[in-house]
């Protein structure tokens, strides 16, 4: 391995870090959501906060907002267009590699940024499970 060559991103978490997808901006009361779920991720302080509209068991919409990373924002917009009108129980189901194989590997060290964008959809659904 050539040195540095571990902080390679691929071109797909360059587009999604670049061009998040369903990121939220300005104000979130303005997206009239039906749970929100809030993480962080204590290995990097990253903090992560998910907001998903559910309809007949299914995401229908979601949005997020972050004090994150690079991988932390690409694996997000990734993880966002991969739960978007699965079921509730299918988008719990996307795991980390899930992932990091839809953005084409993150490097090996940052891996663990996959997992924040998870963790707060299912605190979002956890807590719409909850509430419904």
């Amino acid at each position: 391995m050539n040195e540095g060559e571990d902080w390679v991103y691929s071109e797909t978490v360059k587009d999604h870090f670049l061009h998040p997808r369903n990121f939220l901006m300005g104000d979130e009361k303005k997206f009239k959501c039906d749970a929100v779920g809030i993480v962080g991720n204590p290995i990097c302080g990253d903090q992560m906060k998910m907001f998903i509209k559910v309809k007949n068991g299914k995401i229908e919409d979601l949005r997020w907002k972050t004090y994150g990373c690079a991988s932390a924002i690409a694996s997000t917009s990734a993880l966002s267009e991969l739960a978007k009108g699965k079921t509730l129980d299918d988008a719990l189901k996307i795991s980390a590699k899930d992932i990091d194989d839809f953005l084409g590997n993150l490097p090996r060290h940052k891996f663990h940024c996959s997992i924040l964008g998870h963790d707060a959809l299912k605190e979002a659904i956890n807590n719409y499970r909850k509430n419904s």
